[in-house]
């Protein structure tokens, strides 16, 4: 039975609880059961061994924990002598036997069902009449390793969180990224490492998400590798707040075998799960403007008392959105690059491209990463790709390992018209990325190339085929004969250094009512023109350019009495990523407009006529 089917037979379950549960509601019994009813089929072969070293370790008075584990031959076991098949048996207390069975687990598989909120579950069933139903079900299905690998297993498991994502997409977008941008931005993370791809090459790497939400990045990052080299292994790491979400994760990673000590509870920016820890590849979909008053104070005080030694250094964003703040933990945990260096994809909204200017905390963050070339490339996805959001977002991707040739450079992809509206719209989700999509985009970072998209038009002004992508001047189409080609930037490649700039206090002379200057009288301001604060202003000068002679070509000019206040001078950084990327289009001349409009009112007066015979 394959995996669709396999999810499908189990969401069945889903007709039973029709009437007493909202639809919304369905996953809160199908996922803390199918976890139940896979370790139930998992530990039945060593359960009769598991079942003798505890009694044995019990008498003894030793802890049996370590004994019943090498016993189990898993990372985690059952004590009691109950599965799901056996409390069939006693239906008049299966209630109670499910608490007892459940408690029997070791600690990090019960850890699980108590972030669900089981026994809220258990004990709604029971009232519905519906508890030995739901248990009779499950204990009927075959989740035994024989029958279905760890591999399809995560898949079921997978794809039923997708389906509960889905009908309860109120919230999904909390702890649910769509799974083609995963897709992307695994693509983007692992298409320069040869060494990781290569297939035979038995590497061993690390991947982390500090946002992980049901655990769908690293998932997916673990099927990539797989997919291209079955000998890598990808050692899983993460970090989630919510507990259901949190609970998901955990049991996903234990389904499949992860070490599920990697997960951790909590909130990553108040209280790192990973502290000290170091990986190869991160990724994370944090929440999109949400504000940090609530770890304001911790966060605060680490980068005030820590620095550059902390997660802060570079400065703090505002209070209103926290985004930022996982950028900066994300770079915290980069292996070094004498270690092997490291790479990072974040999605962000379009906040932390551009706000704050020079000085403040967003502008800080980004001029240390520029500064310091981390960014490889950032990446402009379509609108309404997110369940909870239509606003616009972006990948970038960050890295401590940069190739020769990208070094100093960041590169901008466009790419928020490779989109392919869905059939079925869910929450704010109305578009997605089609396979061949993720391909074009990844293979425009792979080569670190600029590039177009060209489309033709003919004579009168009809798009003639698809758009073409183009990356240099021999990929260009012949315009047909009266007609023109359309080009718009899809990719650019920039200078770090482009990004930023220097804001200039530019003064002018306070003067009394005579018109003369004011001057100072004592101190260092003695002999010297006082400025007038109502005439201030600033001048944001490119990096690329001198400041006295931008100062004497466009100030100078318009006030000869101007000078720069040098002691206000700021460096800052902002991205004005849609602005590189916009193409102008001149309005229509006037005579074509003209002889429109006037085809258009012939053609009403034609109608009127028609209408009074």
């Amino acid at each position: 039975m394959n995996h669709q089917a396999l999810s499908s037979f189990i969401w069945s379950v889903a007709d039973l609880l029709r009437g007493d549960y909202k639809q919304s509601e369905y996953g809160r019994v199908i996922l803390p059961f199918t976890v139940l009813r896979r370790l139930d089929c998992v530990l039945e072969a060593t359960k009769p061994a598991v079942l003798a070293e505890f009694d044995a370790k019990s008498k003894a008075g030793l802890n049996p924990e370590p004994f019943l584990l090498r016993k189990s031959g898993t990372s985690f076991y059952n004590s009691s002598p109950l599965d799901l098949v056996k409390l069939l048996g006693d239906q008049d207390h299966i209630r109670q036997n499910l608490y007892a069975y459940v408690q029997a687990f070791s600690p990090a598989a019960r850890d699980i069902f108590e972030r669900f909120d089981f026994y809220t579950q258990v004990e709604r069933l029971a009232k519905a009449n519906l508890l030995y139903l739901v248990v009779e079900k499950f204990a009927n299905i075959d989740l035994h390793p024989e029958a279905v690998d760890n591999a399809s297993m995560g898949a079921v498991f997978e794809e039923l969180i997708r389906k509960f994502a889905e009908i309860s997409n109120e919230t999904a977008g909390e702890h649910f990224t769509p799974r083609e941008v995963i897709r992307l931005m695994v693509d983007l993370l692992f298409i320069e490492d040869d060494d990781v791809l290569s297939p035979g090459n038995a590497v061993v790497r690390t991947i982390y998400d500090p946002t992980a939400g049901t655990g769908g990045m690293l998932s997916v990052a673990g099927e990539y590798l797989l997919e291209h080299n079955p000998q890598a292994r990808l050692t899983m790491y993460g970090q989630e707040l919510n507990d259901e979400s949190y609970a998901i994760c955990k049991a996903d990673m234990l389904i499949k075998g992860q070490p599920v000590e990697n997960i951790v509870v909590g909130n990553t920016l108040s209280d790192d799960g990973h502290a000290h820890t170091k990986f190869d590849y991160m990724l994370s979909n944090p929440p999109f403007g949400v504000e940090w008053k609530k770890v304001e104070k911790v966060v605060r005080q680490e980068h005030e008392q820590k620095g550059f030694d902390g997660r802060f250094g570079p400065g703090l964003p505002r209070v209103s959105d926290g985004s930022m703040l996982f950028l900066m933990h994300l770079l915290s945990k980069m292996r070094p690059a004498k270690d092997g260096g490291s790479r990072f994809g974040i999605v962000l909204n379009g906040s932390p491209l551009f706000t704050g200017g020079a000085g403040s905390g967003e502008s800080e963050i980004r001029r240390y990463v520029l500064e310091n070339d981390l960014v490889e490339a950032i990446v402009g996805l379509p609108s309404d790709m997110f369940y909870n959001t239509g606003i616009a977002t972006y990948v970038w991707i960050l890295s401590n390992k940069k190739p020769v040739d990208r070094k100093g450079f960041v590169q901008l992809i466009d790419a928020s018209s490779f989109w392919q509206k869905m059939r079925k719209s869910l929450g704010s989700k109305r578009k997605e990325m089609s396979e061949a999509h993720i391909a074009t985009i990844t293979r425009l970072f792979g080569d670190f190339t600029e590039a177009e998209l060209v489309t033709v038009f003919d004579a009168a002004g009809k798009a003639v085929g698809d758009p073409l992508l183009a990356t240099g001047t021999d990929d260009l189409p012949a315009a047909p004969e009266g007609g023109k080609l359309k080009r718009v930037p899809i990719s650019r490649i920039f200078k770090n250094q482009d990004f930023g700039y220097t804001t200039i206090t530019v003064e002018r002379p306070l003067r009394d009512e005579q018109g003369q200057v004011v001057l100072g009288l004592k101190g260092k301001q003695k002999g010297k023109p006082q400025a007038d604060s109502a005439l201030r202003d600033t001048e944001n000068v490119p990096l690329s350019e001198d400041i006295r002679a931008y100062f004497e070509r466009e100030v100078l000019p318009h006030a000869p009495d101007a000078w720069i206040d040098e002691e206000k001078s700021k460096v800052g950084y902002e991205i004005p990523f849609n602005r590189h990327f916009y193409v102008f289009e001149p309005p229509r001349s006037l005579h074509v407009i003209d002889e429109e409009l006037k085809t258009v009112t012939a053609s009403i007066m034609k109608m009127l006529e028609e209408l009074a015979e």
